[in-house]
């Protein structure tokens, strides 16, 4: 060490110091270009604005927690009104993603477009190298998906699905909760999700326009709202699929949905639990709950703040939240990008959404033929 250097004039030449200067600069100098590369924002090229959830990205960009280098959408009224609210600058609207990703070279491409369109990013994207993060679900069927997953695969390029409940503080204590040995193993899942409904929450004309289309969404909130529950259960069995999938959908409004369910109810069968997905454009408020039942305990997460934890019959406590993961979708989105995580039954993971894409459409099989999908 230097302090146990005998540093007197006579023993130690001037070189010394110098030699001593130029590796502390050179320290100082790479803990910089570190820290600074650790704090860059990502780069990023959005595709699509025909999904409301675009307006939590450009919010985020005008806060300067992200840079949109260019913006894919070919509605003019769409980029009119976007332009107007945000005040976003004319160049930086493109109309082929191809030529956009060429010239901009992002970070990463994040889809706003609808769910059946998600495929046709992938397409262009994943070759070119540029990691891709869709709105959930991963795709409107299990063939657009394995394709999806086959072009992440030989190309060796994320593909990530964001979902709202990833980030809730309340599923991330669950998710740590249910290992404890007092647990005991999962008996039981319950997933509330959904609200009044997108027309009568006011979702935009473009959204709602695709959202209703069993084409381009691939049902109604059978697949809205379905998606959740799936992807959480899938999770919290470690990427093991359900033995068996059971639905039955119905339409309470037909006069405002003629063409897609507006409420679902999904049983999952697994080796030695069941899981009950609720999905509706029927709650009388917005719900996004999760329930989790043990050999000894409960837990219910009301929503992304609050766990409830349950051992004995009126006898509820709340348990304190955890911090440390990732809240948001462009931290993780950068974690998985600078290599400080690798994906695996993540809740974002391909793993897990190619298992939720099945059980969508085992369950949309199921409502329609009236029988028990076995996978």
């Amino acid at each position: 060490m230097i302090k146990s250097q005998k540093c007197h004039s006579s023993t130690v030449s001037p070189s010394y110091f110098s030699q001593m200067k130029t590796k502390t600069f050179t320290l100082l100098f790479l803990i910089h270009i570190i820290f600074t590369f650790a704090q860059e924002k990502l780069n990023v090229v959005v595709t699509g604005l025909s999904h409301d959830h675009a307006h939590v990205i450009i919010n985020e960009f005008k806060e300067g927690k992200v840079t949109i280098s260019g913006i894919v959408e070919a509605d003019q009224e769409l980029i009119k009104r976007y332009s107007k609210s945000y005040d976003l600058a004319d160049s930086l609207f493109f109309k082929d993603l191809k030529t956009t990703l060429m010239e901009l070279k992002p970070d990463a491409v994040l889809a706003y477009n609808p769910t059946s369109q998600h495929i046709d990013v992938a397409r262009i994207a994943l070759p070119m190298h540029i990691p891709l993060m869709v709105e959930k679900p991963l795709a409107t069927n299990t063939k657009d998906a394995q394709e999806m997953a086959q072009l992440s695969r030989e190309n060796s390029t994320p593909l990530l699905t964001n979902y709202e409940t990833t980030w809730y503080a309340s599923n991330q204590t669950l998710a740590k909760k249910i290992k404890a040995d007092e647990f005991g193993t999962i008996k039981r899942m319950i997933a509330k999700n959904g609200h009044q409904g997108p027309k009568e929450i006011g979702c935009s004309p473009e959204f709602l326009a695709w959202l209703t289309d069993p084409n381009k969404n691939g049902g109604g909130a059978i697949t809205d709202f379905g998606c959740y529950g799936a992807n959480l259960m899938t999770w919290l069995q470690d990427g093991k699929k359900p033995i068996a999938v059971t639905a039955v959908t119905r339409n309470f409004k037909p006069n405002v949905y003629p063409n897609v369910d507006d409420d679902a109810t999904i049983i999952l069968e697994y080796e030695h639990a069941n899981g009950i997905i609720e999905a509706s454009w029927n709650w009388s408020y917005n719900i996004k709950g999760f329930q989790v039942y043990g050999d000894n305990t409960s837990y219910n997460a009301l929503d992304g703040n609050t766990l409830e934890y349950q051992k004995q019959a009126n006898n509820t406590e709340y348990t304190p939240l955890i911090t440390d993961f990732y809240k948001d979708h462009l931290s993780y989105l950068k974690a998985v990008i600078n290599g400080e995580i690798m994906p695996e039954n993540d809740l974002s993971s391909l793993k897990n959404n190619l298992i939720v894409v099945e059980i969508l459409e085992a369950a949309s099989k199921s409502a329609a033929t009236g029988k028990r999908i076995k996978l």
